[in-house]
């Protein structure tokens, strides 16, 4: 009997760890610190990047109102 129990036992010690893996975790996955340091500096760059964008934009809407504010129906002032 006592091998019969431990054959049984082994048997469903198997299929306990087989049915937790198939299991999803609602554990985030580990991010290291050099990958966070990567995403870190990867956002930082892309908003210098964005306000880059945006002051030259801005330059440029500062630029085309200045340009029609000193022409008025045709005329330059």
């Amino acid at each position: 009997m006592n091998r019969k129990k431990k054959i049984n036992q082994i048997l469903k010690a198997k299929a306990k760890k087989a049915n937790a893996k198939k299991q999803k975790s609602n554990k985030p996955r580990y991010i290291s610190k050099a990958e966070r340091a990567k995403m870190e500096a990867e956002e930082a760059s892309s908003q210098s990047w964005l306000l880059m964008l945006n002051r030259q934009t801005l330059n440029r809407m500062k630029k085309a109102l200045l340009s029609s504010a000193f022409t008025v129906s045709g005329r330059c002032y």
